[in-house]
């Protein structure tokens, strides 16, 4: 496909912000220091020392609970000598570096949580929070690795009628953590428990807007839940729109993660979360309010990437369309801040170039367009965005799709 300005088939480049800030520098030198390495979870990988720590607690689990008792997780029989037990096995090793006798007593905590919780069968209950269904915890898409991903927004909570519907009493809590639950339950049931395989989720989680004081306890809740009862499912933790305050809170944190926590973690401020995020998810995964494509109930057509650089205009010609033809396109910019067009060049010399969409100039809150248009004469679509007026190098993708006239 013929772009003049940019081509499409460039590789893809990394960008980055023009003019770093303290505040991005310190907390990119705290997240990202060293790359987090996932488990293989092939036992042949394994150190001699993990080898015999994996069979010390296969030996702790039989004497514990017997060769016929019940000793089940998200439906794998821990004592059954098989591939998927390893793994969930060696989830609880990792955990706890390996100390087998640490690793038996959380696991043993958690398969009683997991019993008096009703875990196993919490994906399928109805708890009633419609409205929190796709705005505050859901999953969505995959990365490109193919790990299920999970978002987290709790920025709706800053409106008190909406915090006191959720969290007003005991009662609430409980049912939301609940609620919270049942959504990385049905992400789980997404993995496939096996050597090599996808064995772990990536969490996405905004801080926009998010109330600190009045989620602290729901948060600390959930996060015990998670580190007690979840170990090592998480490959990568993304935060999205970080103000300035949480370079703060990381270092009085962060001394009491380990190295191991820490490196999963990957830290964007607030107008970079495209740019993240396109780095691990492919732009047509990525949520529309995240700057992808990605819409409810939306057929997954896959997009091409390309960037905008500082004092670029970016030309995209769509050709070969047909009279009668329609043509629908997706296009997104992250952060925006820049001018947008769309025309019409017909084939024919002494036709008109038409104006699909007049050039106007885009917030960098705006989301992914979305337009059609059904062309009475064959020719072509020209989409522009002009990144002229800016320095910074932004990541952008396109889709478009081509209904032929039904007419003969």
């Amino acid at each position: 496909m013929e772009n003049p300005h940019s081509p499409i088939s460039i590789p893809e480049a990394s960008p980055k912000p023009y003019k770093k800030s303290f505040v991005t520098t310190l907390m990119e030198a705290a997240s990202l220091r060293s790359p987090f390495k996932e488990d293989t979870y092939f036992t042949s990988h394994l150190k001699a020392s993990e080898k015999k720590a994996l069979q010390e607690l296969k030996d702790k689990l039989m004497a514990s609970y017997g060769p016929d008792g019940e000793c089940t997780m998200w439906g794998i029989p821990l004592l059954a000598e098989d591939e998927k037990a390893d793994v969930v096995l060696l989830k609880f090793l990792r955990a706890r570096d390996f100390r087998v006798l640490d690793s038996f007593r959380m696991l043993e905590k958690c398969l009683a949580w997991r019993k008096e919780f009703k875990a196993d069968s919490v994906g399928e209950e109805d708890l009633g929070f419609k409205e929190l269904e796709g705005v505050v915890a859901y999953m969505h898409g995959y990365d490109r690795e193919g790990h299920p991903v999970c978002y987290n927004a709790y920025g709706v909570f800053k409106d008190k009628d909406m915090y006191e519907r959720i969290f007003g009493d005991e009662e609430k809590l409980n049912k939301f953590l609940r609620w919270r639950i049942q959504v990385l339950e049905r992400g789980i049931s997404l993995l496939h428990f096996k050597p090599g395989g996808i064995n772990s989720i990536i969490q996405v989680t905004d801080l926009k807007d998010m109330p600190k004081r009045e989620l602290r306890v729901a948060s600390n809740q959930i996060l015990s839940l998670f580190q007690d009862n979840y170990p090592e499912m998480v490959a990568r933790k993304i935060f999205i729109n970080v103000p300035w305050y949480f370079s703060v809170l990381y270092s009085m944190f962060g001394p009491f993660l380990t190295q191991r926590t820490k490196s999963k973690f990957v830290i964007s401020r607030e107008g970079h979360a495209a740019e993240t995020l396109y780095k691990f998810i492919r732009p047509e995964d990525v949520p529309v309010q995240y700057g992808g494509l990605s819409r409810p109930n939306d057929l997954q057509k896959p997009a091409s990437e390309f960037t905008v650089k500082g004092g670029e205009k970016v030309n995209i010609q769509i050709e070969g369309i047909e009279a009668g033809a329609t043509i629908i396109w997706d296009l997104v910019v992250g952060g925006w801040d820049l001018e947008y067009s769309a025309e019409f060049v017909p084939n024919k010399e002494d036709s008109y170039t038409i104006a699909v969409e007049k050039p106007r100039k885009l917030s960098p809150t705006e989301e992914a367009i979305r337009n059609s248009y059904t062309s009475k004469e064959s020719g072509k679509l020209v989409l522009s965005v002009d990144n002229t007026s800016s320095r910074r190098k932004k990541v952008a993708a396109y889709r478009y799709t081509v209904r032929k006239s039904t007419l003969e």
